[in-house]
């Protein structure tokens, strides 16, 4: 099977968050062909790529950072046909209408595959007229009604970008039989941009979509914005138009894909309000390697039972400031007690203010007059001599902590439920769904309450040890990487058994996988002709 799996700002790189869960998706059906078409979205990314196995037979990528601007201009009737497709889908965006926005968006894919790029044609002047048309037109939403000429701009700017997907190559090939429109399924990572190439392939070449969304896009961008605050970021109205094309875009992917995975009920929840059916949908959890925490998950040490530990990366959405104020309510009740945070990654300003606020709440300790003062709170990085991988940071203490106002999937809860650990949780995104019942939550933004969890469990050890080895099994029966390839194993199969859409009426399987194995066994110099015999041909 031929499996053109398309990604967005990860895979094959070396950075993005889907990088590691795709390629154990990858490795993990070595009986397969995976073709990676990749979107970047910066240069830096593309410096660093992950080795690929031998099945991955290509790897096509576009830059999004760059300009894409091939010097393609388009005759009168070439605009005109330009001006309808693009007027009906800012009309969709605008105030939207779904059916406008789907004749339009495959409306310009068809111009793009005919006539070539959009680029020039998409920061036209008669495109922002078009626009500013739409904007003002009766029934559009009142935000994008109110769009200024900079706000036209810095939207028409955008848009280019995030439809730059219809103007690839990627498509069709010289050579027969190559390409996406080749593959026999498609597999977007994300849903957003980056299943738009799935789209233009169903559409054309009615190749089967598969759309996995561990972090519902459509999601992710609301928060971005709302992070961003009232004061930074686009502009009310560009804002506004922005959430529209991704409002609208994800509800054209979730009614077009031929079946949708979300990686935890938060996530479908998401699509099923965006208009997925429920027919299509199968929550596949993302696999992780269960081996790595082994050794810690399997040993009788439960850590130093006057330690809690947190795992992450250091920004504002884990709000380590309410972590820091609930663990001064933990040490008035227990002076002993340590919190160890071992960041990933961080964002620097944030870094500073909580290790500023950790300085303040806890000046430095010291037993007498001639020993050194010491912290109760540190801030460490894995990788060092004392806690050299991931396991070891989670294995430091009895439990581990997440305080976040934002989750999707928490990674860091199951990589704690792997090694054995009990978990102390704030009750955001698919923390209940992951935990279980073999942790604790709280509601998030309260100190108090999860100060006064950590207590319980610190003066409970073994009611930790009891939860922490309740989550080490339902870790290993859900979270597996092999439960995780054995779901998209089957889920493959059946979107390639439900029989083929192609316009060409090609059948699946028709062409054997030998067919493609180089060697000149294989070449068409190889086959006998018409008039060789029955001996020759064996």
């Amino acid at each position: 099977m031929r499996i053109g799996l398309l990604t967005d700002g990860g895979y094959p790189y070396a950075t993005g968050e889907s990088g590691p869960w795709c390629d154990r998706l990858v490795r993990g059906l070595p009986q397969h062909e995976f073709e990676l078409y990749a979107l970047s979205r910066s240069a830096e990314q593309e410096r660093a790529r992950v080795a690929l196995p031998d099945h991955v037979t290509r790897v096509r990528t576009a830059a999004l950072w760059a300009p894409a601007d091939d010097g393609r201009t388009y005759s009168r009737r070439e605009r005109r046909r330009f001006t309808d497709c693009f007027g009906e889908l800012v009309r969709g965006i605008c105030a939207g209408l779904p059916d406008p926005f789907a004749a339009g968006l495959y409306g310009l894919a068809e111009l793009a595959r005919d006539q070539g790029g959009l680029y020039a044609a998409l920061r036209s002047e008669a495109a922002v007229r078009a626009l500013e048309s739409a904007c003002r037109a009766p029934g559009a939403n009142r935000a994008v009604q109110a769009a200024q000429v900079a706000d036209l701009l810095d939207f028409a700017d955008a848009l280019e970008v995030m439809l730059r997907p219809l103007s690839l190559d990627w498509y069709e090939a010289d050579a027969p039989g190559e390409g996406l429109g080749a593959a026999d399924i498609c597999h977007a990572t994300a849903g957003g941009v980056a299943a738009l190439p799935g789209l233009l392939a169903k559409r054309f070449f009615g190749v089967p979509l598969l759309v996995t969304e561990y972090g519902v896009q459509l999601r992710t961008h609301y928060l971005t914005h709302l992070a961003a605050g009232p004061d930074q970021g686009p502009r009310p109205a560009v804002r506004a138009l922005l959430g529209a094309f991704h409002l609208r875009l994800a509800t054209e992917i979730y009614a077009r894909a031929d079946f949708l995975t979300p990686g935890n009920t938060h996530a479908r929840r998401w699509q099923e309000r965006c208009g997925a059916t429920r027919d299509r949908l199968r929550t596949v959890h993302p696999g992780m390697e269960a081996d790595r925490f082994a050794a810690v998950g399997e040993s009788a040490d439960c850590g130093d039972p006057d330690t809690l530990v947190w795992v992450g990366r250091m920004e504002p959405a884990k709000d380590i400031v309410a972590l820091l104020h609930s663990f001064a309510e933990v040490r008035r009740a227990e002076p002993r007690t340590r919190l160890r945070l071992f960041t990933l990654s961080a964002d620097p300003g944030y870094l500073a203010d909580c290790r500023s606020l950790a300085a303040q709440l806890f000046p430095d300790e010291a037993a007498d007059r001639v020993t050194a003062g010491e912290n109760p709170v540190t801030f460490e990085e894995i990788g060092g001599p004392e806690v050299p991988s991931t396991a070891e940071a989670y294995g430091a203490g009895r439990a581990v902590v997440l305080s976040s106002v934002i989750e999707g999937f928490p990674l860091p809860l199951a990589e704690a439920m792997f090694c054995g650990r009990a978990t102390v949780s704030t009750d955001v995104g698919a923390v209940r769904e992951v935990i279980g019942g073999t942790g604790l939550v709280v509601p998030p933004r309260n100190p108090s309450a999860l100060a006064e969890a950590c207590l319980s469990l610190l003066g409970d050890p073994e009611r930790a040890r009891r939860l922490g080895a309740a989550a080490r099994a339902r870790a290993l029966e859900l979270f597996t990487v092999e439960q995780n390839v054995a779901a998209f194993q089957e889920i493959y199969l059946r979107l390639l058994a439900r029989g083929s859409e192609r316009p060409d009426g090609a059948v699946p399987f028709a062409r054997p996988p030998e067919a493609r194995v180089p060697g000149h066994w294989t070449s068409p110099t190889w086959a006998p002709g018409p008039d060789a015999n029955s001996e020759a041909a064996v």
